[in-house]
């Protein structure tokens, strides 16, 4: 990362990103980037079509033939080119890192390394994890004090991967070793049960049990984005598309653009995250220390090809499922100790 554009931990009254001083204080912790485990999409009116940036004079295409996503359109009104690619820089942005290129020395000339860093290109690995030691160093510099992995989308063999990596001749976050790990769940078409979703969400909270027992200096996981997919994907990995042919329960069918009253969710989306919470409460380690640490709700209404997810109605006040949010963490706060968000 570029030193200069890191924050110090526990500083008030910096510049935002429009230059106004920000009444917020930096945290102490430090998250790593986000979703380099899977290649995304480009967001907006190409997501889930767009899944990979232009290569530009490779695989037969060019500038030319590299058209602009827009973040604002609708998803489904604009199409990437031939091959499924298109200009995310300009006018849009992805779902995460493993879209991109890596600047390196041992990762030139490969498109979109990341997703398969650790089994396809092991040299681009080694000098990913030699630049996490330059941004662990810096955020020590700067005042952090934990540091998280990565935030996976899908693969937490990923995350284990880069805590052994890290880890090796490493105890702390000054050189790059993580204080926690990091990753991000979705269900899909507000079918959390019949899509496998509940069990991915507890496969997800075993192998942080797992990550946890083998490396003590390892915290917890921080849960940065939980929500609900607007989308039937066939793959954990595969790209999102927003009311699919496939889907059950597009959002553009339903009122509000949320999930409905089912028998799997009797109270829609509040009935979705009551569960996920009592999973929480109910993982320790072998020890009996809490898998999760924190969790955030993704708080969005219909961004990344999700349904609306928000908390608050358009006056302020906390709608349906911000009560069961509320309910379904003091319980979570009673049983155990967590930071919420």
């Amino acid at each position: 990362v570029d030193e200069t554009k890191v924050r110090t931990a526990g500083q008030t009254g910096f510049l935002d990103t429009n230059g106004n001083p920000s009444p917020a204080e930096m945290g102490p912790i430090l998250l790593g980037t986000n979703e380099p485990d899977m290649y995304g999409s480009c967001m907006g009116g190409m997501m889930g079509t767009c899944v990979a940036p232009c290569s530009l004079n490779a695989n037969d295409t060019n500038a030319n033939d590299c058209p602009v996503c827009d973040l604002y359109a609708v998803p489904g009104t604009q199409q990437p080119n031939s091959i499924g690619e298109c200009n995310c820089w300009e006018s849009s942005n992805p779902t995460g890192a493993g879209f991109w290129s890596v600047s390196s020395t041992n990762c030139a000339g490969i498109s979109q390394p990341l997703p398969n860093l650790w089994t396809d290109y092991p040299a681009c690995g080694d000098d990913v994890i030699s630049m996490w030691r330059q941004t662990a160093a810096i955020a020590a510099s700067k005042g952090y004090t934990y540091l998280s992995t990565p935030l996976a989308a899908v693969s937490m063999d990923y995350l284990r991967t880069f805590v052994e990596k890290a880890c090796t001749g490493c105890s702390d976050i000054s050189c790059g070793c993580p204080t926690h790990v990091g990753w991000h769940f979705y269900a899909q078409d507000c079918r959390p049960e019949a899509t496998g979703g509940y069990d991915q969400f507890q496969a997800k909270l075993n192998a942080t049990a797992s990550i946890m027992e083998a490396f003590p200096n390892i915290q917890g996981a921080i849960l940065n984005e939980v929500g609900m997919l607007n989308c039937a994907i066939d793959t954990p990995s595969s790209p999102c598309v927003p009311n699919g042919p496939t889907q059950v329960y597009p959002a553009e069918d339903q009122p509000n653009h949320t999930c409905p009253s089912t028998a799997e969710l009797p109270n829609g989306l509040g009935s979705f995250i009551e569960h996920l919470l009592e999973m929480i409460v109910a993982t320790t380690t072998s020890d009996g220390r809490q898998v999760v640490k924190s969790i955030s709700w993704f708080n969005e209404n219909g961004k990344g090809g999700t349904y609306n997810l928000r908390l608050f109605d358009d006056d302020g006040s906390v709608n349906q499922l911000g009560q069961a949010y509320i309910s379904a963490c003091q319980k979570w706060a009673s049983a155990a100790r967590g930071i919420v968000v």
